[in-house]
């Protein structure tokens, strides 16, 4: 699992060459990488919401361990199933662009994009808002490059046809991601709102 994140990071052409050369069963042993990486950035805020705060207007903000707990439990689930459903939709398309695919290929190839954005969720540690922010753009920028890259090995298919691909994907996962605030917003307000110290 390391393996292939590190190299996800500094050889992705490389190591989606081995990740397309796997067996089925091989790929579904990929499974737990999202599971598991996906903690890093709950875990990574829980911390620096609850303990490290931030600063607004010169007033330290924390959140209590209770209210950040039902947030980082709800923000780990919906990591996972963004993962699960832009896995899907790559699924699905595969048959248009003339991919041969199953359902956990395309889960498997969404985890490892989706790898540099929980590693820059780490940055949770330390609440700091512009920094966040440019370490999100960052990773968001490098995911898309992953799977620009990735599609077409993995997949099997020409670079166009790759091309075409992995923009459809980028669009579902704009829409995922839309969703994903809407969700929040709706969660914030009706649900679960965070409790300040």
């Amino acid at each position: 699992m390391l393996s292939h994140m590190y190299g996800l990071l500094v050889q992705p052409r490389r190591q989606w060459q081995h990740i397309g050369g796997l067996p089925e069963k091989a790929l579904r042993r990929q499974v737990p990488y999202v599971i598991v990486l996906a903690l890093l950035p709950a875990l990574a805020w829980y911390f620096g919401t609850t303990q490290v705060g931030w600063s607004i207007g010169g007033e330290q903000r924390r959140i209590t361990s209770d209210s950040a707990l039902s947030l980082v439990a709800v923000f780990y689930c919906t990591m996972v199933l963004a993962v699960i459903a832009v896995g899907y939709f790559i699924h699905w398309m595969a048959k248009t662009y003339g991919a041969r695919s199953y359902p956990m290929k395309g889960m498997v190839i969404a985890g490892f994009t989706a790898t540099p954005i929980f590693i820059a969720g780490v940055a949770g540690l330390y609440p700091l808002l512009w920094l966040d922010i440019l370490l999100a753009m960052l990773a968001v920028a490098y995911a898309v490059y992953l799977l620009y890259t990735g599609i077409p090995i993995v997949m099997g298919v020409s670079e166009e046809r790759g091309f075409l691909f992995a923009s459809a994907i980028v669009t579902v996962s704009l829409v995922v991601a839309v969703l994903v605030m809407v969700g929040t917003v709706l969660f914030w307000s009706y649900v679960a709102a965070p409790v300040f110290h």
